[in-house]
């Protein structure tokens, strides 16, 4: 695959340095810029290209550029040289159109073979997974002068794509004919069309040091894995986010997946609170669970709740979060508990008082819209815990995603 040449006005990158704020933070003032080109929006490798293959640089590799860790990490296993070059195809969820990209913390490790990548190209399509691609943006990276600090390049054409292809090429300091090469992070920012609800999370599938049973019913999931766990998660756009308990050591883990355009399930799972790790399985529908006859139970006491959706830096409940609070509703109008607690959470942007007093405001409007489904009032009580109960690292976007959250407790 090729991307068409373009002019050389266009393919000359306006690049600023700029100060690298979290993408999704809970602090006060604008809602921040939304990063497209990141796995906890829904965008998914789904090729490796150029010199990929022969360096050893495979999908792992592929999803850490875009996973919400600004921090650097080694993208080639294997060295190579001054004319290395790697190439990575993501599908996005819908058609995005992005308007400035940007690379964080470039950075140079103090060793004469290690560097950190030198030219970085993203083309676009709207065609298919093979293009053609045509250049959105493109930048030669420059040492920045402290951490936390970002090199932002304009968009040399502005047109809504289901695929992008990122490649990187070179590096800032190549000293030896055998060099590794490191990167950081990649990020996209822009407009998206809505996403629709994925309804592909039913089925069975096994790959290497997983295998999972799932059932979805809405914007709810139930299911088993690996023999000895169960687990609950909510469907958002293309998206499972799902906590899960093993039954026999009480290990808990946590779960961000999708389904592809072919069928496997792809994803990140943290396990007692370890950093994430990328697992991919393929359909397997002779698998056999012992949750294989389980129906999804609707939601109700005990449930990790991660559909429930808020404007930002705000306490109002976006209106897609509808079909789920209904469901939390039947689930509990049933339930005999007399006492029942809403209980929010968030990640650990901003500061930690007004995390705190985000998530208290936020579970007193769930428990506002349980109160207006028909639930008594003298059932319901609120409580925030801010960011002080994490389920997930706070390393990437995927675990941040994973702690904010509603949970349903029932003494």
């Amino acid at each position: 695959m090729s991307s068409a040449t373009p002019s050389s006005k266009l393919a000359r990158a306006a690049i600023t340095f700029l100060a690298a704020a979290p993408i999704q933070a809970a602090t006060p003032g604008n809602a921040p810029e939304t990063d497209y080109l990141g796995f906890d929006r829904g965008a998914l490798p789904i090729a490796l290209e150029d010199d990929a293959a022969s360096l050893g640089v495979g999908f792992e590799q592929a999803l850490r550029a875009i996973d919400g860790d600004a921090g650097g990490f080694g993208l080639t296993p294997r060295p190579g040289g001054a004319a290395t070059r790697v190439s990575f195809v993501y599908s996005l969820p819908a058609e995005t159109t992005f308007e400035a990209f940007s690379v964080p913390n470039v950075l140079e490790t103090p060793s004469p073979s290690q560097t950190f990548i030198r030219e970085i190209e993203i083309s676009g399509s709207n065609d298919g997974p093979d293009g053609p691609f045509r250049l959105l943006g493109r930048a030669t990276l420059t040492v920045q002068p402290e951490r936390g600090r970002s090199t932002q390049f304009d968009v040399a054409e502005r047109r809504p794509v289901r695929w992008v292809r990122v490649s990187l090429s070179g590096g800032l300091d190549v000293r030896r004919e055998k060099t590794f090469f490191e990167f950081s992070e990649i990020v996209g920012q822009g407009r998206q069309a809505p996403v629709p609800r994925s309804d592909a999370f039913s089925g069975k599938w096994k790959g290497r040091g997983i295998a999972l049973e799932l059932k979805q019913d809405g914007d709810r999931v139930a299911g088993c894995y690996d023999g000895d766990g169960d687990l609950d998660g909510t469907v958002e756009g293309n998206l499972l986010r799902a906590t899960g308990t093993n039954r026999r050591s009480g290990v808990a883990s946590a779960f961000v997946l999708a389904v592809g355009e072919a069928g496997g399930i792809t994803g990140v799972r943290s396990t007692n609170g370890a950093p994430f790790k990328l697992h991919s399985a393929d359909p397997s529908p002779e698998l056999r669970t012992e949750c294989s006859g389980r129906a999804v139970a609707p939601p109700g006491c005990g449930s990790i709740l991660h559909g429930i959706r808020f404007a930002y830096d705000s306490a109002v409940i976006l209106p897609d979060s509808r079909d789920l609070l209904d469901a939390v509703a039947r689930g509990l109008v049933g339930d005999g508990t007399s006492r029942i607690r809403v209980v929010g959470h968030t990640s650990s942007e901003g500061e930690a008082a007004y995390n705190e007093a985000l998530s208290k405001r936020r579970a007193s409007a769930v428990v506002a819209a349980l109160a207006e489904r028909g639930l008594a009032a003298d059932r319901l009580a609120s409580e925030g815990r801010g960011e002080s109960e994490p389920i997930a690292d706070e390393a990437t976007e995927a675990g941040r995603s994973l702690n904010r959250r509603v949970e349903i407790v029932c003494p």
